[in-house]
């Protein structure tokens, strides 16, 4: 089932690519006021279906600001490549002066009072912030629901969930109601909802976009990245996001600007090893491997040579200790609301399911399952010294029922965990290499799937390169949009 338009008519502006938005914007073809007023009377019209943005902020005071914005273009003060940009933030990102909920009832009236690197970063750039995009509760879960606002469905179906937990961005790109959007990634937070919605997410290496924790000098497994339409696009938002900052030690020094770069490269040759299920080991649901697999036919014509092939590790040990690292980073989080009743009632089951296996883990258990984590990672270099990229499915099944809180089996096995039906996202976490989300393609019912495209550490330009001719090859995001977005535009 599409979302249907209350008129039949959607803005030329909201079409455009960003970079030619953001084109259009420097030249002063369209004013920032435009732009803003475009794209609030399409969320206007989008987001009531598919819950993909909240908090939205009040519609006067945010065509005040795109008014400065252009009283500055006038005065020849251009902010970046985002000036005038209406712009969702990630409902886990601290956003001075917007309620931050996090998905969580504890969090309900909260409202931040500094904003976070990456906010800080973007509004730097000359965005302008309109609201938040929906998450599950803590980002917990590749289905973004949660007690404060609700579910966030499909763009291409709303009976379907959305993925997560960067889910309202994902969809509030699909459905055009953001240019572009920032998002996160532990267990394939930026990886799934860019498979389950047609569009482009990016995983970075740890330290690429600097990230506010609460211990800055533990290499973490979540890492924040940015989610676009075109590669293109995704490039551009990585320049802004990216590079060092001195509160954040482990910050990658490289200039960010090289992703502003042309991406166009030549791939003959270029060798790829593709995954599929790890020899087996992983189940799918019907059809997603088929069409995963089909997509390798790209990278052939590309001049690409695709063989199937796995790291030399046991892959079950991976898993099993990505639980006790998963556990202890965000357990630890979350204990000091567990360890108050009235707030643990407040807390979703899978939420007291982490702390709860935290408390059971011991610092010997973090430094063998670190052991582990070290030696996939000299695995997958391993790999890397005869393949240039590594590609894996974006998921093990298709958008499902958004009424149900996660799959509990797929391909007929039953799924332990919460988070098990997404372990294909696992391996690329644990290795700390970049993995770009690109869309595959969709099934019978219409329902989109995604591969991982997956580069050495630090090879972020590589990924997007090879992302950039993958999709002027396959055009998937131009070829598929949502129903509803097939109709006239409108020069509104």
């Amino acid at each position: 089932m599409a979302a249907e338009a209350h008129a039949s008519e959607i803005s030329e502006i909201v079409l455009l690519d960003a970079l030619d938005l953001s084109s259009a914007i420097k030249a002063r073809e369209v004013s920032c006021a435009q732009v803003m007023n475009a794209y609030l009377d399409h969320i206007e019209r989008f987001n009531p279906i598919v819950n993909a943005i909240v908090s939205l902020q009040d519609r006067e005071q945010l065509v005040a600001q795109a008014k400065n914005r252009d009283a500055q273009l006038a005065r020849g003060e251009y902010l970046g490549w985002m000036h005038g940009f209406p712009h969702a933030i990630k409902e886990l990102e601290p956003t001075k002066g917007i309620r931050t909920t996090l998905g969580s009832p504890l969090f309900k009236n909260f409202v931040p009072k500094n904003d976070s690197i990456l906010v800080e970063r973007i509004k730097r750039a000359g965005a302008i912030i309109i609201g938040k995009t929906n998450v599950p509760e803590f980002g917990l879960g590749s289905h973004s629901y949660n007690s404060v606002f609700g579910t966030t469905v499909n763009a291409y179906d709303q009976s379907k969930a959305a993925g997560g937990s960067s889910g309202g961005a994902a969809v509030a790109l699909a459905l055009r109601m953001l240019p572009v959007a920032d998002g996160s990634d532990h267990g394939g937070s930026l990886r799934n909802p860019a498979a389950f919605n047609n569009v482009f997410g990016f995983r970075t290496s740890f330290g690429r976009v600097p990230s506010d924790t609460s211990d800055v000098f533990m290499p973490a497994l979540g890492v924040h990245g940015p989610m676009a339409r075109t590669v293109r696009d995704l490039a551009m938002l990585l320049s802004v996001i990216a590079g060092y900052d001195a509160r954040v030690p482990y910050s990658i020094r490289e200039n960010p600007k090289k992703f502003a770069e042309p991406l166009k490269r030549d791939f003959k040759g270029a060798r790829i090893a593709y995954l599929g299920d790890f020899d087996g080991y992983l189940p799918f649901d019907p059809g997603v491997l088929e069409l995963c697999k089909g997509a390798l036919k790209v990278f052939e014509e590309l001049g690409c040579i695709v063989e199937e092939a796995i790291p030399d590790y046991p892959i079950e040990r991976v898993w099993e200790n990505w639980l006790k690292l998963r556990a202890w980073q965000v357990g630890a989080i979350l204990k000091i609301f567990y360890s108050d009743p009235e707030k643990r009632a407040l807390l979703k089951p899978e939420a007291q399911w982490e702390v709860e296996s935290a408390l059971k883990i011991s610092a010997v258990d973090i430094a063998e399952a670190s052991a582990v984590r070290t030696a996939w990672y000299h695995s997958v270099r391993a790999m890397f010294e005869k393949y240039d990229f590594l590609i894996a499915p974006a998921g093990q099944v298709f958008p499902f029922d958004a009424k149900i809180h996660w799959p509990a089996e797929v391909g007929g096995k039953r799924m332990d965990t919460y988070h098990r039906w997404m372990e294909v996202m696992i391996p690329i976490t644990m290795s700390g290499c970049p993995a770009l989300a690109a869309p595959a393609g969709f099934n019978e019912l219409g329902l989109p799937m995604g591969i991982q495209i997956v580069a050495p550490n630090h090879g972020e330009m590589d990924c997007l390169q090879l992302a950039h001719a993958y999709e002027q090859a396959s055009g998937w995001v131009k070829r598929r949009p949502p129903t509803s977005l097939s109709l006239r535009p409108s020069l509104r």
